[in-house]
């Protein structure tokens, strides 16, 4: 599989705004009582990290050329650093969050797969990710 120009500039954006997730994870590290718009943000913010940097490992293993797996893998482990670390700076309890976390991700998921590898989510896929959502939001509104 080669780089097309359009998979390059997704890898391009995902390296560059990386930073700016994790500045923004600092920054509202720093503040105990977290906005929920600031928390959807970060969660979406690692969702697709996560995601992209799991694109990127996969692109990276069906690559012919040597450069090209090397500087993807490169790209893929700074990147899934950054989720990492954009999930667990801001000083939330992501147990509760985490329903919501995973229907982020498995939405961007399905959307990388969709756009970058041209997998189109078959009928047993979107119901289960109906199942996800309602899952989610049954698990982030929960009174506990």
């Amino acid at each position: 599989m080669t780089l097309t120009h359009s998979k390059k500039r997704f890898y391009d954006f995902l390296i560059r705004d990386m930073v700016l997730y994790v500045e923004l994870s600092l920054r509202v590290s720093s503040h105990r009582n977290m906005s929920r718009i600031a928390t959807v943000l970060i969660l979406l913010a690692a969702a697709a990290l996560e995601a992209g940097g799991d694109a990127l490992i996969r692109a990276g293993l069906h690559s012919n050329s040597a450069r090209a797996r090397i500087l993807m893998f490169g790209a893929a482990a700074i990147i899934l650093f950054a989720y990492g670390w954009t999930v667990n700076a801001p000083p939330w309890d992501f147990g509760r969050l985490l329903g919501l976390y995973v229907v982020f991700f498995f939405v961007v998921a399905q959307l990388l797969s969709w756009l970058i590898f041209k997998q189109v989510p078959s009928p047993t896929i979107l119901i289960g990710g109906t199942l996800i959502v309602v899952g989610g939001i049954v698990v982030s509104l929960a009174k506990t």
